[in-house]
């Protein structure tokens, strides 16, 4: 869940400025399982969708219809790590919430599947080379908009301020934040699904058009939403919840500002709702247009503003809790 400063790591924002992301993961998954054959084959099955494909085992796969950032991480990987060797395997993927709900599953999906590429090969890959690596898959290779904090997010896990700097330099500072203040803040926090998932890249890309072109408006939006990011992090190391609600607000009036797809008609009823039924702030996760919403919602205002989006019967609220687990690989003994 991006908390604050959601947009500033997108070029060439942070490029230009300097991007600052506050984000925290939650207890939703991405899976990869890796089956080594010896038949000559690969063999794709993506439990969501229920798709299965099988190739024959070649050094690089056609990076076309389904299961694209399969096929794009394996032909990274025999590239880089396999001498151009083909390698011939069963991949399973599975995740605990569908693309598009702005929860980063794409990019944690790529983090999952490198992660057991790396603990089958014995990649010499660090924590930042992983989630560097899966940044210049998803977004230099496979050539999908978007920004760095969801791979940088699903391999550290926890609570991270992130910075985003010229030359993909990228910091990642976990906070120290007590267990009382992390306990309350998941138990005043409502998340909801939309039932819509959304298209990021015409979004991401209105965003980075109105930094190039230097629209007064966004940019100065950009330049907020960086600072509510600074602002939220002092109020989570200084236990001032209620702050960290206010600034929600504050960000996300800001947010729609950056580009005009952010949000529109239905996802404004939500936040409104919301807020009239005790919120104290909120925002959409992710670049916009569906997916995910939560909310900050202080004492037992949780169950009014649950109740209340129930009600609006244009999603449901989604059961989680924050999670300091990021990526974790293993081999099954058998």
């Amino acid at each position: 869940m991006g908390i604050a400063g959601g947009g500033t790591d997108v070029s060439p924002y942070s490029d230009l400025y300097g991007g600052a992301i506050l984000n925290v993961t939650v207890n939703l998954f991405a899976y990869a399982t890796i089956r080594p054959l010896e038949n000559g084959k690969i063999r794709f099955v993506h439990v969501n969708e229920q798709i299965t494909e099988e190739f024959d085992a070649t050094a690089s796969l056609p990076l076309e219809g389904d299961l694209v950032l399969q096929k794009g991480i394996y032909n990274s990987i025999v590239k880089r790590y396999n001498q151009g060797v083909p390698l011939s395997f069963e991949l399973t993927t599975s995740m605990d919430v569908p693309s598009g709900s702005g929860l980063g599953a794409s990019s944690t999906l790529v983090v999952a599947i490198l992660g057991a590429f790396t603990e089958w090969l014995k990649l010499p890959l660090g924590k930042y080379d992983l989630a560097h690596y899966a940044y210049e898959i998803e977004r230099q290779d496979i050539k999908m908009a978007g920004g760095k904090q969801d791979q940088y997010a699903a391999t550290f896990g926890g609570v991270n301020f992130m910075e985003f700097l010229e030359n993909d330099q990228v910091i990642v500072n976990p906070l120290r934040i007590s267990e009382d203040t992390l306990q309350e803040w998941a138990m005043s926090t409502v998340l909801f699904y939309t039932n819509r998932q959304r298209q990021s890249a015409r979004i991401i890309e209105e965003q980075a058009e109105n930094v190039k072109k230097q629209n007064r408006e966004s940019l100065e939006a950009m330049h907020n939403v960086k600072r509510e990011a600074f602002r939220m992090k002092n109020s989570l190391l200084r236990d001032e919840l209620w702050e960290l609600g206010k600034a929600l607000n504050t960000s996300w009036v800001n947010k729609k500002k950056m580009a005009k797809h952010i949000s529109n008609e239905f996802i404004d009823n939500i936040y409104e709702t919301a807020m009239a039924n005790g919120a104290l702030g909120g925002k959409i996760s992710g670049a916009g247009g569906g997916g995910f919403m939560f909310f900050y919602c202080p004492g037992t205002s949780r169950y009014a503003v649950a109740n209340a989006l129930t009600g609006l019967q244009t999603g449901k609220v989604h059961p989680f809790e924050f999670s300091e687990k990021g990526l974790t690989a293993w081999t099954v003994k058998e």
